[in-house]
């Protein structure tokens, strides 16, 4: 497959678009989309630590109930919030609260409520049976109204006027996402191992080398990426990268044989292009999952947290 199309419609990566979708399976389908979060409930207590209790959580996210877990610092607050999107784990085995516990602990400790959604399809959430066909473009909605349903909720131990989003692998092509649809909805944004910003190479790299079946369907229905240039450049966040708002931290590591660190280059390349915010860490040596200096990259995001939410 040939990615020469999307690569010329935003050569500068920061093609400047009108959001006016021909596809409803697009970024700006949902950009034009009213996004409904609300109905945020605590449920069961989790686990108590000496800094924080967990919480078991739902939320609607436009219609569809959305688990996960909260967790939220000791004494009064209001604290900031961040909220988690998670990497990718099947949904047949996920768990409620998986994907980042290490940065659960270390970031409600820090004092910070910390909203880690599940996404549809997954452990206690609504069923969305076309979110893979349509590119997983629900996990963006279920992001973007996580945050609203915190701010709807009015909670008096959440300062709902800085809140953040953290996202890892899969989770940081879901922040990218939610940064283009929805510009000011958020703070700052910080994102780990992130996938590429153009679809069409995670699929070539996730999807295609394991014969899975729903390449061919979404290709029936939108077309390649050679038949079909303009559905491929409206599903990709780097088209949209002049829309971004938020200052944007990047953590990858050199040795990174999941996510190449190439494709995290090339996003901040378009975000640089565009005269945003970015700031790209690497990390010599380290994976995927970050290992030795993972703890190093956590005191870098929290100060990075810590200027543009407090």
């Amino acid at each position: 497959m040939s990615g020469s199309a999307g690569a010329t419609a935003t050569a500068s990566g920061s093609a400047s678009v009108s959001p006016s979708p021909g596809d409803p399976v697009s970024l700006p389908a949902l950009m034009e989309r009213e996004q409904r979060g609300s109905d945020l409930r605590l449920g069961g207590v989790r686990a108590r630590t000496d800094a924080y209790t967990q919480y078991a959580v739902t939320y609607r996210s436009n219609g569809l109930k959305i688990s996960g877990i909260m967790n939220v610092p000791r004494g009064d607050g209001p604290f900031p919030a961040l909220v988690l999107a998670h990497g990718y784990i099947d949904p047949d085995v996920y768990t409620t609260g998986r994907g980042m516990p290490r940065e659960q602990d270390v970031l409600a400790r820090g004092g910070y409520v910390v909203l880690h959604t599940d996404y549809r399809n997954h452990a206690g959430s609504d069923d969305d049976p076309d979110n893979d066909l349509n590119l997983r473009l629900g996990y963006t909605e279920d992001v973007i109204n996580a945050v609203h349903a915190l701010r709807s909720a009015s909670r008096p131990n959440v300062d709902d006027g800085r809140i953040g989003l953290l996202g890892r692998s899969m989770g940081g092509g879901v922040v990218y996402n939610a940064l283009v649809v929805a510009p000011g909805l958020v703070d700052a944004a910080a994102v780990y191992a992130p996938v590429s910003s153009r679809p069409q190479e995670n699929i070539d790299r996730f999807q295609r080398p394991e014969g899975d079946p729903l390449v061919e369907e979404i290709e029936a229905a939108h077309g390649t990426p050679r038949e079909n240039p303009e559905f491929w450049r409206q599903v990709s966040p780097v088209t949209y990268v002049d829309r971004v708002t938020e200052p944007l931290l990047i953590h990858h590591g050199t040795a990174d044989d999941t996510c190449p660190p190439a494709w995290t280059r090339a996003t901040v390349a378009a975000f640089e292009a565009a005269g945003k915010d970015v700031e790209l860490r690497m990390y010599r040596g380290e994976g995927h999952t970050f290992g030795p200096r993972w703890a190093e990259s956590m005191d870098v995001t929290m100060s990075f947290f810590d200027r543009n939410l407090r």
